[in-house]
Protein backbone atom coordinates (compact mmCIF):
# COMPACT_ATOMS: atom_id res chain seq x y z
CA UNK A 1 0.00 0.00 0.00
CA UNK A 2 0.90 3.71 -0.59
CA UNK A 3 0.28 6.36 1.93
CA UNK A 4 0.36 9.95 1.23
CA UNK A 5 2.18 11.73 4.13
CA UNK A 6 0.95 15.60 4.84
CA UNK A 7 2.27 17.69 7.21
CA UNK A 8 0.61 21.08 7.07
CA UNK A 9 1.38 24.55 8.24
CA UNK A 10 -0.24 27.79 8.15
CA UNK A 11 1.59 28.62 4.63
CA UNK A 12 3.54 26.04 3.63
CA UNK A 13 2.75 21.81 3.16
CA UNK A 14 5.43 19.09 3.69
CA UNK A 15 4.53 15.72 1.78
CA UNK A 16 6.07 12.43 0.78
CA UNK A 17 4.38 9.55 -0.86
CA UNK A 18 5.83 6.35 1.05
CA UNK A 19 5.70 2.52 -0.01
CA UNK A 20 4.02 1.42 3.33
CA UNK A 21 5.25 -2.38 2.27
CA UNK A 22 8.98 -1.52 1.50
CA UNK A 23 8.86 2.05 3.71
CA UNK A 24 11.27 3.19 0.23
CA UNK A 25 10.32 7.28 -0.22
CA UNK A 26 8.74 7.11 -3.82
CA UNK A 27 8.55 10.88 -4.33
CA UNK A 28 8.72 14.07 -1.61
CA UNK A 29 8.48 17.66 -1.58
CA UNK A 30 7.26 20.76 -0.42
CA UNK A 31 4.46 23.67 -1.41
CA UNK A 32 6.22 26.94 -0.30
CA UNK A 33 3.95 30.00 0.53
CA UNK A 34 0.52 29.09 -0.17
CA UNK A 35 -2.04 32.23 0.35
CA UNK A 36 1.15 34.20 -1.21
CA UNK A 37 2.08 36.06 -3.77
CA UNK A 38 5.76 33.62 -5.82
CA UNK A 39 3.62 30.27 -4.36
CA UNK A 40 5.76 27.11 -5.30
CA UNK A 41 5.74 23.30 -5.29
CA UNK A 42 9.13 21.27 -5.25
CA UNK A 43 8.96 17.72 -6.35
CA UNK A 44 11.34 14.91 -6.52
CA UNK A 45 10.57 11.56 -7.37
CA UNK A 46 13.07 9.15 -5.81
CA UNK A 47 16.28 9.02 -7.28
CA UNK A 48 15.51 12.25 -9.45
CA UNK A 49 16.09 15.81 -9.31
CA UNK A 50 14.08 18.20 -8.03
CA UNK A 51 11.43 19.91 -9.98
CA UNK A 52 10.86 23.19 -8.64
CA UNK A 53 7.00 24.86 -10.23
CA UNK A 54 5.93 28.61 -9.39
CA UNK A 55 2.23 28.22 -9.32
CA UNK A 56 -1.17 30.35 -7.59
CA UNK A 57 -2.11 28.32 -4.31
CA UNK A 58 -4.28 30.58 -2.87
CA UNK A 59 -5.38 27.75 -0.45
CA UNK A 60 -4.47 24.88 0.62
CA UNK A 61 -7.15 22.98 -1.89
CA UNK A 62 -5.02 24.14 -4.64
CA UNK A 63 -1.55 23.00 -2.71
CA UNK A 64 -2.83 19.25 -2.17
CA UNK A 65 -4.29 19.50 -5.76
CA UNK A 66 -0.87 20.04 -7.26
CA UNK A 67 0.92 17.37 -5.12
CA UNK A 68 -1.60 15.07 -6.52
CA UNK A 69 -1.17 16.26 -9.97
CA UNK A 70 2.61 15.80 -9.55
CA UNK A 71 2.66 11.96 -8.55
CA UNK A 72 0.48 10.96 -11.09
CA UNK A 73 1.47 12.96 -13.91
CA UNK A 74 2.32 11.03 -16.74
CA UNK A 75 5.83 12.41 -17.42
CA UNK A 76 7.48 12.79 -14.00
CA UNK A 77 4.99 10.85 -11.78
CA UNK A 78 5.32 7.94 -9.55
CA UNK A 79 1.77 6.21 -9.78
CA UNK A 80 -0.84 5.96 -12.60
CA UNK A 81 -3.21 7.28 -10.53
CA UNK A 82 -4.76 8.45 -7.16
CA UNK A 83 -6.24 4.29 -6.90
CA UNK A 84 -2.99 3.34 -5.90
CA UNK A 85 -2.90 5.94 -2.85
CA UNK A 86 -4.17 3.34 -0.35
CA UNK A 87 -4.73 6.32 2.81
CA UNK A 88 -3.32 9.55 3.62
CA UNK A 89 -1.59 10.38 7.29
CA UNK A 90 -1.64 13.52 8.80
CA UNK A 91 0.22 15.03 11.07
CA UNK A 92 -1.67 16.96 13.64
CA UNK A 93 0.19 18.75 16.09
CA UNK A 94 -2.32 18.61 19.20
CA UNK A 95 -4.68 15.83 20.62
CA UNK A 96 -4.95 17.00 24.31
CA UNK A 97 -6.16 14.47 26.86
CA UNK A 98 -8.73 12.76 24.31
CA UNK A 99 -5.88 10.99 21.92
CA UNK A 100 -3.55 9.16 23.43
CA UNK A 101 -2.95 7.43 19.90
CA UNK A 102 -3.51 7.62 16.22
CA UNK A 103 -7.10 7.47 15.16
CA UNK A 104 -9.00 7.32 11.82
CA UNK A 105 -10.14 10.85 11.15
CA UNK A 106 -14.20 11.57 10.64
CA UNK A 107 -16.33 14.40 11.83
CA UNK A 108 -15.74 13.55 15.73
CA UNK A 109 -12.33 13.27 15.47
CA UNK A 110 -11.85 16.57 13.06
CA UNK A 111 -14.57 18.56 16.00
CA UNK A 112 -12.28 17.48 18.94
CA UNK A 113 -9.20 18.72 17.32
CA UNK A 114 -10.83 21.90 16.15
CA UNK A 115 -11.41 21.81 20.44
CA UNK A 116 -7.60 22.11 20.96
CA UNK A 117 -7.15 25.04 18.18
CA UNK A 118 -6.82 27.42 21.77
CA UNK A 119 -4.01 24.72 22.37
CA UNK A 120 -2.18 25.23 19.45
CA UNK A 121 -3.03 28.82 17.34
CA UNK A 122 -0.58 28.15 15.24
CA UNK A 123 -0.78 24.54 14.00
CA UNK A 124 -3.95 22.60 14.35
CA UNK A 125 -5.99 25.19 12.33
CA UNK A 126 -3.61 24.46 9.54
CA UNK A 127 -3.67 20.60 9.98
CA UNK A 128 -7.63 20.81 9.92
CA UNK A 129 -7.64 22.46 6.53
CA UNK A 130 -4.88 20.15 5.07
CA UNK A 131 -6.86 17.12 6.44
CA UNK A 132 -10.49 18.64 4.95
CA UNK A 133 -9.04 19.56 1.82
CA UNK A 134 -7.85 16.38 1.47
CA UNK A 135 -11.39 14.62 2.25
CA UNK A 136 -12.41 16.72 -0.52
CA UNK A 137 -9.88 15.86 -3.27
CA UNK A 138 -9.94 11.98 -2.18
CA UNK A 139 -12.88 11.63 -0.21
CA UNK A 140 -12.94 7.50 -0.95
CA UNK A 141 -9.45 6.99 0.80
CA UNK A 142 -8.98 6.90 4.40
CA UNK A 143 -7.42 9.38 6.32
CA UNK A 144 -5.48 8.99 9.84
CA UNK A 145 -4.34 11.46 12.14
CA UNK A 146 -0.98 11.30 14.63
CA UNK A 147 -0.60 13.33 16.80
CA UNK A 148 2.62 15.41 18.45
CA UNK A 149 1.22 14.90 21.43
CA UNK A 150 -0.21 11.24 21.67
CA UNK A 151 3.00 9.55 22.74
CA UNK A 152 3.40 11.86 26.04
CA UNK A 153 -0.07 10.77 26.79
CA UNK A 154 1.22 8.00 29.24
CA UNK A 155 2.94 10.79 31.65
CA UNK A 156 1.95 10.28 35.32
CA UNK A 157 -0.23 13.11 36.73
CA UNK A 158 3.06 14.11 38.93
CA UNK A 159 4.66 14.87 35.50
CA UNK A 160 2.16 16.47 33.60
CA UNK A 161 0.45 18.42 36.55
CA UNK A 162 1.37 22.29 37.02
CA UNK A 163 2.01 24.28 40.68
CA UNK A 164 -1.18 26.28 39.60
CA UNK A 165 -4.58 26.42 40.82
CA UNK A 166 -5.84 23.40 40.17
CA UNK A 167 -9.17 24.58 38.75
CA UNK A 168 -6.90 25.72 35.65
CA UNK A 169 -6.48 22.33 34.64
CA UNK A 170 -10.21 21.16 35.31
CA UNK A 171 -11.55 24.10 33.40
CA UNK A 172 -9.08 24.95 30.87
CA UNK A 173 -6.68 21.52 30.60
CA UNK A 174 -3.35 23.59 31.76
CA UNK A 175 -1.17 20.91 31.98
CA UNK A 176 2.02 19.72 30.34
CA UNK A 177 1.22 18.24 27.00
CA UNK A 178 4.97 17.70 25.48
CA UNK A 179 5.46 17.82 21.85
CA UNK A 180 7.63 16.25 18.77
CA UNK A 181 5.98 13.03 19.68
CA UNK A 182 6.02 11.05 16.68
CA UNK A 183 9.73 11.51 16.87
CA UNK A 184 10.46 10.42 20.01
CA UNK A 185 8.04 7.52 19.82
CA UNK A 186 10.17 6.63 16.70
CA UNK A 187 13.68 6.92 18.07
CA UNK A 188 12.95 5.58 21.32
CA UNK A 189 11.51 2.06 19.30
CA UNK A 190 14.64 2.46 16.67
CA UNK A 191 17.06 2.51 19.46
CA UNK A 192 16.12 -0.49 21.53
CA UNK A 193 15.84 -2.26 17.81
CA UNK A 194 19.12 -1.12 17.03
CA UNK A 195 20.85 -2.10 20.16
CA UNK A 196 18.85 -5.85 20.12
CA UNK A 197 16.48 -5.17 22.88
CA UNK A 198 12.76 -4.74 23.55
CA UNK A 199 11.42 -0.71 24.08
CA UNK A 200 10.04 -2.87 27.11
CA UNK A 201 13.28 -4.05 28.47
CA UNK A 202 14.89 -0.03 28.55
CA UNK A 203 15.24 2.68 29.48
CA UNK A 204 15.89 5.54 27.42
CA UNK A 205 16.69 9.28 27.35
CA UNK A 206 15.46 11.03 23.68
CA UNK A 207 17.57 13.92 22.61
CA UNK A 208 15.19 15.40 19.45
CA UNK A 209 17.63 18.66 19.19
CA UNK A 210 17.30 21.16 16.02
CA UNK A 211 16.13 24.40 15.78
CA UNK A 212 12.98 23.24 17.83
CA UNK A 213 14.36 20.83 20.97
CA UNK A 214 13.06 18.59 23.22
CA UNK A 215 13.74 15.85 25.36
CA UNK A 216 11.70 13.08 26.31
CA UNK A 217 12.04 9.98 29.15
CA UNK A 218 10.75 6.60 27.88
CA UNK A 219 10.69 4.39 30.61
CA UNK A 220 10.24 0.65 29.20
CA UNK A 221 8.37 2.07 26.18
CA UNK A 222 6.41 5.05 27.37
CA UNK A 223 6.69 8.31 28.22
CA UNK A 224 6.68 9.49 31.32
CA UNK A 225 8.20 12.69 31.11
CA UNK A 226 8.96 15.19 28.45
CA UNK A 227 10.65 18.96 28.72
CA UNK A 228 7.85 20.69 26.10
CA UNK A 229 5.23 21.63 28.02
CA UNK A 230 1.45 23.80 27.69
CA UNK A 231 3.10 24.51 24.56
CA UNK A 232 6.65 24.08 22.61
CA UNK A 233 8.07 27.19 24.24
CA UNK A 234 9.04 24.84 27.76
CA UNK A 235 11.85 23.24 28.09
CA UNK A 236 15.55 23.80 26.54
CA UNK A 237 16.58 26.89 25.04
CA UNK A 238 15.68 26.75 20.91
CA UNK A 239 16.51 28.16 17.96
CA UNK A 240 14.54 31.29 18.83
CA UNK A 241 12.13 30.15 21.80
CA UNK A 242 13.90 31.17 25.02
CA UNK A 243 12.54 27.46 26.89
CA UNK A 244 12.30 27.35 30.45
CA UNK A 245 12.34 30.77 32.52
CA UNK A 246 11.34 32.42 35.08
CA UNK A 247 7.50 33.65 34.39
CA UNK A 248 7.88 36.92 36.27
CA UNK A 249 10.50 37.97 33.39
CA UNK A 250 7.54 38.56 31.45
CA UNK A 251 5.78 41.44 33.47
CA UNK A 252 9.47 42.65 34.07
CA UNK A 253 10.36 43.17 29.94
CA UNK A 254 6.74 44.11 29.65
CA UNK A 255 7.07 47.44 31.57
CA UNK A 256 10.64 48.13 30.86
CA UNK A 257 10.12 47.52 27.01
CA UNK A 258 6.50 49.01 26.94
CA UNK A 259 4.64 45.19 25.67
CA UNK A 260 1.93 43.88 25.51
CA UNK A 261 1.45 40.24 25.91
CA UNK A 262 1.58 39.54 22.35
CA UNK A 263 4.50 41.46 22.25
CA UNK A 264 6.35 40.03 24.86
CA UNK A 265 5.37 36.59 23.63
CA UNK A 266 6.72 37.30 20.21
CA UNK A 267 9.91 38.10 21.87
CA UNK A 268 10.02 34.69 23.86
CA UNK A 269 8.99 32.81 20.59
CA UNK A 270 10.92 34.83 17.90
CA UNK A 271 13.73 36.52 19.22
CA UNK A 272 15.47 34.60 21.93
CA UNK A 273 17.19 31.22 22.26
CA UNK A 274 20.51 30.78 21.09
CA UNK A 275 19.57 33.93 18.00
CA UNK A 276 18.62 35.67 21.26
CA UNK A 277 21.99 34.94 23.58
CA UNK A 278 24.42 35.29 19.59
CA UNK A 279 22.63 37.78 18.02
CA UNK A 280 23.58 36.23 15.30
CA UNK A 281 21.40 33.38 14.11
CA UNK A 282 19.74 30.50 15.36
CA UNK A 283 21.64 28.21 12.73
CA UNK A 284 23.83 25.98 15.31
CA UNK A 285 26.47 26.06 12.16
CA UNK A 286 26.31 29.71 11.61
CA UNK A 287 27.10 29.79 15.61
CA UNK A 288 30.00 27.10 15.55
CA UNK A 289 31.50 29.48 12.46
CA UNK A 290 30.77 32.26 14.55
CA UNK A 291 32.73 30.61 17.70
CA UNK A 292 35.38 29.98 15.38
CA UNK A 293 36.29 33.33 14.52
CA UNK A 294 36.03 34.22 18.30
CA UNK A 295 32.38 35.48 18.80
CA UNK A 296 31.79 35.32 22.65
CA UNK A 297 28.35 35.15 21.91
CA UNK A 298 27.81 32.45 19.75
CA UNK A 299 30.19 30.54 21.76
CA UNK A 300 28.42 31.37 24.85
CA UNK A 301 24.37 30.17 22.96
CA UNK A 302 25.98 26.69 22.06
CA UNK A 303 27.66 26.46 25.58
CA UNK A 304 24.62 27.89 27.15
CA UNK A 305 22.62 25.22 24.54
CA UNK A 306 24.56 22.23 25.58
CA UNK A 307 24.22 22.90 29.48
CA UNK A 308 20.58 23.30 29.36
CA UNK A 309 20.38 19.60 27.66
CA UNK A 310 22.72 17.85 29.89
CA UNK A 311 20.63 19.17 33.54
CA UNK A 312 17.68 17.78 31.26
CA UNK A 313 19.23 14.26 30.66
CA UNK A 314 20.07 14.60 34.39
CA UNK A 315 17.06 14.78 35.62
CA UNK A 316 15.19 12.14 33.64
CA UNK A 317 18.12 9.72 34.49
CA UNK A 318 16.43 10.56 38.28
CA UNK A 319 12.86 10.32 36.83
CA UNK A 320 13.48 6.69 35.87
CA UNK A 321 16.08 6.19 38.25
CA UNK A 322 18.49 5.13 35.71
CA UNK A 323 19.16 5.01 32.33
CA UNK A 324 20.34 2.41 29.76
CA UNK A 325 20.47 4.24 26.52
CA UNK A 326 20.89 8.21 25.49
CA UNK A 327 19.79 8.91 21.57
CA UNK A 328 20.53 12.13 19.87
CA UNK A 329 18.51 12.67 17.01
CA UNK A 330 16.98 15.47 14.90
CA UNK A 331 19.03 18.13 12.85
CA UNK A 332 21.47 19.19 15.78
CA UNK A 333 21.17 15.57 17.88
CA UNK A 334 22.10 13.72 14.65
CA UNK A 335 24.73 16.14 12.82
CA UNK A 336 26.49 18.34 15.35
CA UNK A 337 29.13 16.16 17.02
CA UNK A 338 30.54 19.23 19.10
CA UNK A 339 27.10 20.00 20.59
CA UNK A 340 26.53 16.00 21.42
CA UNK A 341 30.45 15.68 22.93
CA UNK A 342 29.37 18.83 25.31
CA UNK A 343 26.40 17.41 26.78
CA UNK A 344 28.26 14.77 27.14
CA UNK A 345 31.20 15.93 28.99
CA UNK A 346 28.47 16.76 31.78
CA UNK A 347 27.59 13.13 32.24
CA UNK A 348 30.64 11.50 33.77
CA UNK A 349 28.92 10.75 36.54
CA UNK A 350 27.07 8.50 34.54
CA UNK A 351 30.28 6.45 33.80
CA UNK A 352 29.73 7.51 29.82
CA UNK A 353 32.96 8.32 27.31
CA UNK A 354 32.57 9.21 24.06
CA UNK A 355 34.34 7.54 20.72
CA UNK A 356 35.88 10.81 19.14
CA UNK A 357 36.62 9.10 15.97
CA UNK A 358 32.31 7.39 15.45
CA UNK A 359 31.01 11.15 17.05
CA UNK A 360 32.44 12.68 14.34
CA UNK A 361 30.54 10.99 11.68
CA UNK A 362 26.49 11.50 10.97
CA UNK A 363 23.94 10.43 8.85
CA UNK A 364 23.15 6.64 10.18
CA UNK A 365 22.48 4.54 12.94
CA UNK A 366 25.62 4.98 15.16
CA UNK A 367 26.70 4.14 19.26
CA UNK A 368 29.29 7.15 19.44
CA UNK A 369 29.81 5.92 23.24
CA UNK A 370 33.22 3.82 23.86
CA UNK A 371 32.51 -0.05 24.71
CA UNK A 372 33.09 0.64 28.22
CA UNK A 373 30.94 3.19 28.99
CA UNK A 374 28.47 2.64 31.05
CA UNK A 375 25.66 3.60 29.62
CA UNK A 376 25.04 3.29 25.42
CA UNK A 377 25.09 6.97 23.43
CA UNK A 378 23.64 6.64 20.32
CA UNK A 379 23.20 8.89 17.32
CA UNK A 380 19.93 7.87 15.77
CA UNK A 381 18.48 9.85 12.51
CA UNK A 382 14.46 10.21 13.17
CA UNK A 383 11.78 9.88 10.37
CA UNK A 384 9.04 11.11 11.12
CA UNK A 385 7.10 10.83 8.08
CA UNK A 386 8.07 6.67 8.13
CA UNK A 387 6.28 7.04 11.28
CA UNK A 388 3.20 8.44 10.41
CA UNK A 389 3.25 6.30 7.33
CA UNK A 390 3.53 3.06 9.72
CA UNK A 391 0.83 4.18 12.22
CA UNK A 392 -1.59 5.24 8.91
CA UNK A 393 -1.00 1.84 7.61
CA UNK A 394 -1.48 -0.01 11.49
CA UNK A 395 -4.90 1.30 11.26
CA UNK A 396 -5.70 1.24 7.48
CA UNK A 397 -4.88 -2.45 6.68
Amino acid sequence: MNVLVINCGSSSLKYQLIDAASEKVLAKGLCERIGMEGSQIVYQPAGCDKITTVSPMPTHKQAIQLVLDSITDKDNGVIASLAEVGAVGHRVVHGGEKYASSVVLNDDVLKAIEECNDLAPLHNPANLIGIRACQELMPDTPMVGVFDTAFHQTMPEEAYIYGLPYEYYEKYKVRRYGFHGTSHSFVSKETAAFLGKKPEDMKIIVCHLGNGSSISAVCHGKSIDTSMGLTPLEGVMMGTRCGSIDPSILEFIAAKEGLDMAGVMKVLNKESGVQGISGVSSDFRDLEAGAKEGNKRCALARKAFSYGVAKYVGAYTAAMNGVDAIAFTAGVGENDGRIRQAVCDYLGYLGITIDQEANSKRGENMIISTPDSKVTVCVIPTNEELAIARETLALVK
